[in-house]
């Protein structure tokens, strides 16, 4: 067997963070959403694995390199052209048409393919879902999931028989004409003849194109309702509402990197606390090379980037605080996320460091408004 890695899109749903990282470089507990995949896929002795890739593709192929050091052998794809000046332009052709680009230029899919989306974290039994597409003699398999119906226009909405033969698919319906509520979790098993249905050289997706292509030609397609950890990073607010669940011991086998220095509290190496007034509630991770001030307050679950500075008086509550970040004196954060330049509250609502530097001029001129911007932050470079 093997696997492709769709890691094409640019994952604006998730900005600010894919202003700077493709959307597979997201890290979860540090380590970016992308490895947990390939570390999934080597554990059951999937060795060969495609990455097709564009957006900011240099760092995803400088972190993973050829693989070795996950006990496969990583190939990529680039979706994208240069111009006579040397300047290289991403330009993704759809999940379906990278894979037909691939297999037009060397014959990847020459055997069953398991073919993953690059922004989840799963722990799915891929044995017994191979098993599963083989014994119904399918072309194509689609892992699907059932989400509250509130959710369907996420997602690829799966309808089935009882069987599990897939008669309709729709590409995130709205929630008035969604025809199910299972919905695809962007897990496929392909058998290489799904490859001659994709048009070259044109634009294709799994999703809008493919999909219902083959539920239209009544073809061996079928949905694979399984229970299994599927974590889903489909937007700001969900990668808020994953780092508080990881952070909590809800997800099993993602444990807290560092040294854990007591209950619920965990530190990289280099880093320095002034515990003198300081309150630290976990479950809390400190970064290395962190500096945390006499009389802050930290409560969990937060995560705390490595080389980042929490001030004197600073109050950082249920937060992701990016590498490198300051927070200054007597500033309280709460449930946002910090990326550089960028805060986001659990809700999606984005700021730029220069409107909290406004808001703290307001302030300063008007003493009578207690108002405070949500954040107020310096970063390090």
């Amino acid at each position: 067997m093997k696997a492709m890695i769709l890691a094409a899109g640019k994952g604006t749903r998730v900005r600010p963070l894919t202003y700077d990282l493709p959307k597979p470089m997201i890290p979860i507990l540090g380590k970016p959403v992308m490895a947990y995949l390939i570390e999934h896929l080597a554990k059951y002795g999937v060795r060969d694995i495609m990455v097709n890739v564009s957006y900011l593709h240099e760092k995803i192929e400088e972190y993973f390199g050829d693989g070795h050091q996950y006990g496969v052998q990583i190939g990529y794809s680039f979706e994208g052209y240069m111009t006579d000046a040397g300047v290289v332009v991403p330009q993704p052709i759809g999940s379906a048409g990278g894979m037909k680009k691939i297999q037009e230029f060397g014959g990847f899919f020459d055997d069953t393919t398991i073919v993953l989306c690059g922004d989840a974290v799963i722990n799915l039994d891929i044995q017994s879902a191979l098993f599963e597409h083989r014994r119904k003699g399918a072309l194509a398999s689609v892992i699907t999931r059932e989400v509250p119906w509130d959710k369907v226009s996420s997602y690829g909405v799966v309808v089935s028989d009882k069987d599990g033969r897939i008669k309709a698919f729709q590409e995130k319906p709205s929630q008035e004409t969604a025809l199910s509520n299972h919905v695809s979790t962007g897990i496929y098993i392909f058998e290489p003849a799904v490859l001659d249905l994709i048009p070259k050289d044109t634009v294709f997706d799994i999703g809008s194109d493919l999909f219902p292509l083959l539920a239209e030609k009544g073809l061996p397609f079928y949905a694979q309702s399984r229970t299994f950890n599927w974590i889903d990073i489909g937007n700001i607010k969900d990668y808020w509402e994953v780092s508080q669940s990881v952070m909590m011991g809800e997800v099993a086998h993602m444990d807290v990197p560092g040294v854990q220095l007591e209950e619920g509290i965990w530190v990289g190496l280099n880093t320095s606390i002034e515990w003198e007034g300081t309150h630290i509630e976990g479950p809390v991770y400190i970064g290395s090379g962190c500096k945390i001030e006499a009389g802050a307050t930290i409560i969990g679950p937060t995560w705390i980037g490595h080389g980042s500075h929490i001030c004197s008086g600073a109050r950082v509550v249920r937060s992701v605080l990016f590498e490198y970040t300051r927070v200054l004196q007597n500033i309280a954060l709460e449930e946002v996320i910090v990326f550089k330049e960028y805060s986001v509250d659990r809700n999606g609502e984005m700021k730029h460091v220069s409107e909290c530097l406004t808001d703290q001029w307001s302030n300063a001129r008007d003493r009578r408004s207690k108002r405070r911007s949500p954040v107020e932050l310096a970063l390090l470079k």
